[in-house]
């Protein structure tokens, strides 16, 4: 007689708990604060200096507090439970939030290479000293808040993206200190644009990556790290499993990863199929996926013309 098996868990929010989430949005509220009123004290004095460079890391903070801000919101939405119209709950508003900081990169990187080009083409006086002391609180304080989003990331690529944003950031403004020290000793004021243009490269590169991951989850792609070959051989070395077929994995966000499959075996009790379900889901464990759909046919199923389960077909809820 052929059955269903099933498993299902809710989802995990991506932080593992409430605390978690409670925790990463303090964090988050102190490094808003902070990265507008960096932002503010940027902006006058690129201005009053003339440095493009400055101004560029204006815009690179800007991006972040953006990124920030929408990383904020989906700590929100990522704590909020399941529900009948979210059955999945909202595991992957922080995948969307990460998918749109790392647009709104690319379009900063865009701006800073154009007027980067446009500043090489036609030099401005640069006031190195107010440059390098700007740069020297922007380091300090992008590394500060880099530091506070790394301990309370735990793997999330939505705290992850804001990370991402912060650690280049304190790289891009470490480097205005060195440009504005050249220009002070050299007086080459391309020095300036030329580092507009490195950053833009940063601010480019660092999107790429949270580009690729998000879109592979949104598009419901094999998760980072998962051989499902691997997968699949863990699954078919449990006695009494016969054959594995129709295997997804994907990803409900960027830590929980869900499984759905066919299993033939033969025709046996109820309880074996629970010891069998039970040492399936042990071997899963170790790829990290937490939810499971696991569908047990009888062996002698004809898989390439499907199967048919009867009315009658038994299931069993496991937890």
């Amino acid at each position: 007689m052929s059955g269903h098996s099933h498993h299902h868990e809710l989802p995990h929010v991506a932080h593992g708990g409430a605390g978690d989430g409670a925790g990463a949005a303090k964090i988050l509220v102190f490094a808003l604060a902070a990265t507008l009123a960096y932002i503010a004290v940027t902006v006058v004095y690129g201005l009053r200096a003339h440095s493009l460079a400055l101004i560029s890391e204006a815009g690179h903070n800007f991006s972040d507090f953006l990124a920030l801000l929408l990383s904020w919101v989906a700590v929100f939405f990522q704590a909020r439970p399941a529900n009948p119209s979210k059955s999945y709950g909202y595991a992957r508003a922080g995948v969307l939030v990460a998918f749109i900081n790392a647009l709104t990169l690319v379009a900063v990187a865009a701006y800073i290479f154009y007027e980067a080009v446009a500043r090489l083409a036609h030099p401005s006086a640069v006031a190195s000293g107010t440059m390098m002391i700007v740069a020297a609180i922007g380091v300090v304080l992008n590394g500060t808040i880099s530091w506070m989003l790394y301990r309370g990331a735990h793997g999330d690529v939505n705290i992850r993206s804001a990370l991402i944003h912060q650690v280049g950031d304190t790289l891009s403004t470490a480097a205005v200190i060195v440009g504005g020290w050249l220009i002070a000793a050299t007086g080459a004021m391309w020095i300036d644009p030329a580092l507009s243009i490195a950053i833009a490269a940063l601010v480019l590169w660092s999107s790429l990556g949270i580009i690729r991951e998000t879109l592979n989850i949104l598009l419901e792609g094999t998760p980072r790290g998962i051989d499902v070959d691997q997968v699949l051989q863990a699954m078919s070395s449990v006695a009494g499993v016969n054959e594995v077929h129709d295997l997804h994995v994907w990803s409900l966000s960027s830590q929980s990863h869900a499984l759905s499959c066919h299993i033939a075996v033969a025709d046996i009790q109820l309880s074996e199929s629970e010891a069998i379900l039970r040492e399936v889901k042990e071997r899963l464990a170790a790829f990290r996926i937490v939810h499971t759909t696991i569908q047990f046919e009888h062996a002698h199923c004809e898989v390439a013309h499907g199967c048919v389960i009867p009315t009658d077909a038994r299931h069993e809820h496991a937890h």
